[in-house]
């Protein structure tokens, strides 16, 4: 078995979600959130900025950690058990580009049902749901993006 380690940004900005479309050989791969997996001696806060950045061109900041989840999948000859830990983040502008070395080929910010209903996995779905809340109660507290709490 191999052990992984990702991390994940829900990225917002003026209330709409980041997603990604990623598209391999003409395969449909489906909408994601930004995520990679940890390099060696990198902290997770980090590696998280680090991949919106590169996946996706946006510049955020990191306002929550959201929590952990947990997955396992089968490749040739093994299993990967994979933890990813999610950041609620704020983006600085509605600017994106998809990094088209990693096959994305489209990305934007959606409202958060089509947010939702366009992401393939059912984890991220879960996640997407339970950082929006966050955000929604930040939102209401009149404390979202005035300050950081990770």
């Amino acid at each position: 078995m191999i052990e992984a380690t990702s991390c994940e940004g829900v990225v917002i900005f003026r209330g709409k979600l980041l997603v990604l479309y990623k598209n391999y050989k003409n395969k449909y791969e489906g909408w994601v959130l930004p995520k990679g997996t940890v390099e060696a001696g990198e902290e997770y806060k980090e590696m998280a900025l680090r991949e919106v950045r590169e996946e996706s061109g946006v510049n955020a900041s990191i306002i929550k950690y959201i929590g952990k989840s947990s997955y396992s999948f089968s490749i040739p000859r093994d299993m990967v058990e994979k933890d990813v830990h999610w950041y609620l983040m704020m983006a600085d502008s509605y600017y994106s580009k998809p990094q088209r070395e990693e096959y994305f080929v489209d990305s934007g910010y959606y409202k958060f049902y089509e947010a939702y209903h366009l992401l393939k996995f059912a984890n991220e779905k879960q996640i997407l749901e339970k950082a929006y809340n966050e955000y929604l109660d930040l939102k209401k507290a009149n404390l979202w993006g005035s300050k950081k709490y990770f």
